[in-house]
């Protein structure tokens, strides 16, 4: 792997310039990802292998392990938190199938994360239906669970937990919430799915003091030209005369600002601000920002001390008995009852006023055209004060937020191909 720099001493930490890695696929690369520390690459080609990289004390990024990961191209990667032992590699190919690659580090380099000869160890997920199209890894550090959430080509979401929070490895996955996120494309139509969890490790605290509860989980999804938010609420079942809690998902809001196709979605980190923020990338050429709200009643007699904030929503068994629409022990639904009262089960999720649920609402910050093509990708950085877009011309535009909120052009970054010329030799 060779390292390219414009200082003399080869180190990155002194370099004004970007580091020019010769990643050594050869194919395209479809998939690149770093880890929270940024000091490991991960990369996929679309004759589907892998490569991850490190970058050492040098400053120079070395190759740590190449395998074959899938049989087709690699859609997308993402590196589990680095509080996790081992460190975890995830990875979805184009025939529909997500894996979970495991780093053994007392292998020698270059059989770190593949199987061959035994030295790592896989989870593998696939529908019975349609191919997988997109996932998102979350991971909480307060309950050491870890939900993974797939989004299959027909639409349909599925989110698992698994059994065993210590040992993400150990291939036993059950299955959180199942439902229609999407409408069904129709056949021959150009589709395109996305689904990303809420980056931030609890929701924000306007949302908490509208009722929200701190373990609620939140992920965004879009397909084709719709873009929909889904939050966790709590629900209560009984089954032998003992009440147990549970949660599933709800439609929060669903976003209708698009009429082209969505290529990528983004949910911003930092929701310290008070509100959320989405971004999406479309392929009328536009960079869409969105501020996510969750309205409270002033006069609800709360103050913003965190006990008033958070009250009784930190979840325990009877947190859903609690809230606003308490229940009588008389009155709580049975397991079959609960199925039913499910905002269409298996089906597609509507927004309905159902206990738990929040009111969200949406406003448009920017309608970003700096690209004049279609837009491929979106993201935001780890604080969620940077937001970067590439679109058909190759080009990443980063935007930054200005002090009304609206979002405009910071800087942009293009690569060049140049023809180097040698220096004169001097025959004489």
């Amino acid at each position: 792997m060779a390292h390219l720099s414009s200082s003399e001493d080869g180190t990155a930490e002194n370099s004004p310039a970007f580091d020019i890695i010769q990643h050594g696929h050869k194919d395209l690369v479809q998939a690149i990802a770093f880890n929270a520390y940024g000091d490991r690459c991960a990369t996929g080609s679309v004759d589907g292998k892998i490569r991850v990289f490190n970058r050492h004390q040098d400053g120079v990024w070395r190759l740590c392990d190449n395998w074959k990961a899938h049989a087709g191209e690699i859609l997308e990667l993402q590196w589990l938190p680095p509080t996790i032992y081992p460190n975890l590699l995830a990875s979805l190919g184009i025939e529909g199938r997500f894996r979970l690659w495991a780093e053994d580090p007392s292998a020698a380099p270059g059989r770190r994360f593949s199987s061959r000869d035994g030295n790592g160890k896989t989870v593998e997920l696939r529908s019975s239906r349609y191919p997988f199209r997109s996932f998102s890894v979350k991971h909480d550090e307060v309950t050491r669970c870890t939900y993974v959430a797939l989004l299959a080509a027909d639409g349909h979401l599925t989110v698992y937990e698994a059994e065993d929070p210590e040992n993400l490895i150990n291939r036993n996955y059950n299955t959180f919430d199942d439902f229609q996120a999407c409408v069904k494309p129709n056949r021959g139509e150009e589709t395109c799915f996305k689904v990303r969890f809420d980056p931030n490790p609890e929701p924000c605290y306007t949302a908490l003091r509208a009722g929200m509860p701190t373990d609620a989980l939140s992920l965004v999804v879009s397909g084709l030209t719709t873009v929909k938010i889904f939050r966790t609420r709590d629900t209560v079942t009984s089954s032998f005369g003992a009440a147990t809690r549970s949660r599933e998902f709800y439609l929060a809001i669903e976003i209708k600002e698009h009429n082209h196709l969505v290529r990528d979605v983004a949910w911003a980190p930092g929701n310290f601000r008070g509100y959320d923020m989405i971004a999406t990338a479309c392929q009328d050429g536009f960079v869409r920002v969105f501020r996510i709200d969750t309205p409270f009643n002033k006069d609800d007699g709360k103050s913003w001390s965190l006990g008033d904030i958070l009250g009784n929503t930190r979840g325990d068994e009877n947190a859903a008995s609690k809230s606003s629409h308490p229940r009588r022990p008389s009155q709580i639904p049975s397991g079959i009852r609960a199925e039913i009262d499910k905002s269409g089960t298996h089906g597609e999720r509507t927004s309905t006023d159902l206990p738990g649920q929040i009111h969200h609402t949406v406003k448009m910050l920017s309608k970003l055209s700096v690209h004049h093509s279609p837009v491929w990708r979106v993201g935001f950085d780890d604080d969620g004060q940077i937001l970067g877009s590439v679109g058909d011309e190759g080009k990443l535009i980063c935007y930054r937020q200005l002090p009304d909120g609206a979002w405009a052009k910071s800087s942009e970054l293009g690569m060049m191909k140049a023809r180097m010329t040698a220096p004169p030799t001097n025959l004489s």
